[in-house]
């Protein structure tokens, strides 16, 4: 019995050692289990960090690129809006300028040379020529009769002044004629060449009587828009000169409208001038009819005995 005790008690021993190396194997198993999850967990969130690294970085490149090209773009913009901004300075410099001279209606350049001569103790003498300004009473017009002289200048797209339609319209109040003289271009730099300091020169433009009849109907259109009282119309008897004192002289007496749309009203070569009639002598009417297109004359009224309009 002792015996068989003593091999229970062994037994029992054998049997507790097993359950607890049994219970220390499967404690290193969920030790070395739970390691393994542990490092796995790790690789994750070292992989995710990386990851999430990466992906930071990225946006910060990214971010970094549409700066520099947001800057590179304002700075463009700003470069283009620099150009914009001197060329329109340059054009309205230009045009103030050229409507300064307009508006003080000055040649200037003879009195120029006169006062230069003088200040630089140079002697001078003037030599008369022929001109325009007494040329054109080969139109049958009396000199007498003519007001203020008047430029009409070439329109641009953006600046189209209408002073010369208020002299005319002076003019025209008092009865007077008024000698348009045209616009000439010569040796001209356009803006953009200008700007670059490039000796580039357009070519030579010379204002045509057909030209400066549309010109002066749009601004009578922009006047009855308006509701102003119109000064002269469609029907205003006009003469168109050119080429004055040389053999191939041509005289043309029309009204505005004809001027601006008849082929027969076209003068040909440079250079033209343009008279808007006002108060006419009977002697001045026969005359004009020597140069009259047809129906010209037609819309005369008389006034009085001794005075036609149109």
């Amino acid at each position: 019995m002792l015996s068989e005790s003593m091999l229970s008690e062994s037994m029992l021993s054998e049997s507790m050692l097993s359950e607890s190396m049994l219970s220390e194997s499967m404690l290193s198993e969920s030790m070395l289990s739970e390691s393994m999850l542990s490092e796995s967990m790790l690789s994750e969130s070292m992989l995710s960090e990386s990851m999430l690294s990466e992906s930071m970085l990225s946006e910060n490149m990214l971010s970094e690129n549409m700066l520099s090209e947001s800057m590179l773009s304002e700075s463009m913009l700003s470069e283009s809006m620099l150009s914009e901004s001197m060329l329109s300075e340059s054009m309205l410099s230009e045009s103030m300028l050229s409507e300064s001279m307009l508006s003080e209606n000055i040649a200037t350049t003879h009195s120029d040379l006169v006062l230069r001569a003088v200040h630089c103790g140079i002697p001078y003498r003037v030599v008369h020529n022929a001109s325009i300004m007494n040329a054109v009473g080969c139109s049958g017009l009396q000199l007498y009769n003519f007001g203020e002289t008047v430029s009409i200048v070439f329109w641009t797209e953006n600046w189209k002044p209408e002073s010369f339609y208020d002299k005319i319209k002076k003019n025209r109040n008092l009865g007077l004629h008024t000698l348009c003289l045209l616009d000439i271009k010569v040796k001209e730099q356009s803006v953009e060449n200008l700007m670059r300091g490039r000796q580039v020169f357009e070519p030579p433009r010379f204002m045509s009587v057909t030209l400066a009849a549309e010109q002066l109907l749009s601004i009578i259109c922009n006047r009855r828009e308006q509701g102003e009282e119109l000064a002269l119309n469609e029907q205003t008897v006009c003469v168109g000169v050119a080429r004055i004192g040389a053999d191939d002289q041509r005289i043309v007496t029309a009204t505005l409208q004809q001027l601006a749309e008849s082929p027969s009203c076209d003068l040909g070569e440079p250079l033209h001038s343009l008279i808007v009639t006002g108060s006419l002598h009977p002697l001045e009417v026969d005359m004009l009819r020597l140069s009259a297109q047809p129906d010209a004359l037609i819309g005369l009224k008389m006034t009085d005995s001794s005075t036609y309009c149109s």
